[in-house]
């Protein structure tokens, strides 16, 4: 990778109240080399912060769930704002984080604004070990820039559109008859359902797990909120397997009762259960019966959903890259060892005791071998025998010795 050199005269921190106004002009005239925000009003939600931006601030000062609602950083140079990003956890563990979106000024210097913003994020959230971001499939700059940063291809995201199918699809009844709505309760068997219709490289990266798939108190009135602000109504439900005990298929449908914008779509499908496909969309345009479209955000893990919708009709609106990056954070010692430096006796000094030794007593025999005799007397005796035997014989063969030694010389 080639590294991207940063101007020191570009300070990145934390966004404040009296940037907002230049952050929503940069987001909405500058490049925005990010394709996320695609159903997201920049200005309308800018709006929303200014209203809210004391509470907000007030959440990141202890930890909770919507600590990190608003994360936003900004890139200044010389008192104005040449870029901007935004990041927010992806999993409950908050091990994945998504980047948002970043918008810098379009200036020739604004990949090595981008860089420098991405980089700041890189080292400020330590507990991130992977970063996700989509990128338009056609936007040739924007994938340059991120490969550059370390983001690699992880999956494609097509968005399809409905808007001519829907009437049709929702003239047929669904053949659904375990159709149950989404509760917390059922947390395991969606985490089930995700772990399997995803690839294991796409699972690691996501790092879900059963609390992913829950639904806080706070995060409930903060969504119905959205809900009432939007005109938007979000309906979902997952089909039961009664004979496995596990979910095979799950949708989720946000619905726009302002005819504003388009529905917005999510399924899920067990890959043994492909004849689940025109069921479920069936099910979700007769939720949508409204003259807007539906749209249906569907990721390449499965050929056999890419085969489906294009034989029913369905168009490709919008086709996004979700990239990845993964960090490892270096761990700083906390004393520096020079060998040059070290002497013998600081060698030494880990192999020396902590304590001065007592001497002991000085044992002949094993304690062993002491009980051993202690408890078998009759090998004591035994032993005893063999040497007064061994006493008399020697005093046989003295006895000879000296016998002999007393016969006289008959030569002499």
């Amino acid at each position: 990778m080639t590294p991207v050199s940063s101007d020191t005269s570009i300070v990145t921190r934390p966004v404040q109240y009296r940037d907002l106004e230049a952050v929503e002009q940069l987001l909405i005239g500058a490049m925005d080399t990010d394709s996320c925000s695609r159903s997201i009003d920049s200005s309308r939600q800018l709006q929303r912060i200014r209203h809210w931006y004391g509470p907000l601030k007030l959440l990141n000062l202890f930890p909770n769930r919507l600590q990190h609602l608003f994360r936003t950083y900004v890139a200044e140079q010389h008192n104005q704002i040449r870029g901007v990003i935004q990041i927010s956890p992806f999993n409950c563990s908050r091990t994945t984080w998504r980047v948002d979106r970043v918008a810098v000024e379009a200036t020739p210097g604004a990949k090595g604004v981008g860089s420098q913003l991405l980089r700041y994020c890189f080292e400020t959230i330590l507990e991130a070990r992977t970063w996700l971001l989509e990128v338009d499939i056609n936007h040739n700059d924007a994938l340059s820039h991120y490969r550059q940063n370390g983001f690699q291809p992880l999956a494609q995201m097509p968005s399809w559109s409905f808007a001519v199918r829907v009437q049709e699809l929702a003239g047929h009844e669904p053949n659904l008859p375990n159709l149950l709505p989404v509760s917390n309760a059922d947390a395991g068997l969606l985490y089930q359902l995700d772990t399997a219709a995803m690839p294991p490289l796409v699972r690691q990266v996501f790092d879900r797990r059963d609390r992913d798939f829950k639904v806080g108190f706070f995060s409930s009135i903060i969504a119905g909120a959205r809900q009432q602000l939007n005109h938007t109504e979000t309906v979902s439900g997952y089909v039961f397997e009664p004979q496995r005990k596990a979910a095979i298929g799950y949708f989720q449908v946000r619905l726009c009762r302002d005819a504003t914008q388009p529905h917005e779509a999510q399924l899920t499908v067990h890959p043994a259960y492909t004849w689940l496909y025109p069921e479920l969309l069936t099910q979700m345009a007769r939720l949508a019966q409204s003259p807007q479209s539906l749209q249906l955000v569907s990721a390449d893990f499965q050929p056999e959903r890419e085969e489906y919708l294009e034989r029913i009709g369905a168009q490709r609106m919008e086709h996004t890259l979700m990239m990845s990056r993964s960090v490892w954070h270096k761990v700083r010692e906390s004393k520096p060892i020079f060998l040059e430096g070290l002497q013998l006796s600081d060698v030494l000094q880990g192999l020396q005791p902590n304590r001065k030794p007592v001497p002991g007593r000085i044992a002949l025999l094993q304690p062993g071998q002491i009980q051993h005799r202690v408890q078998h007397p009759s090998q004591a005796l035994a032993s005893a025998q063999r040497s007064l035997r061994f006493e008399q014989s020697l005093k046989d063969v003295a006895r000879r010795c000296s016998y002999h030694c007393s016969l006289p010389d008959h030569d002499g």
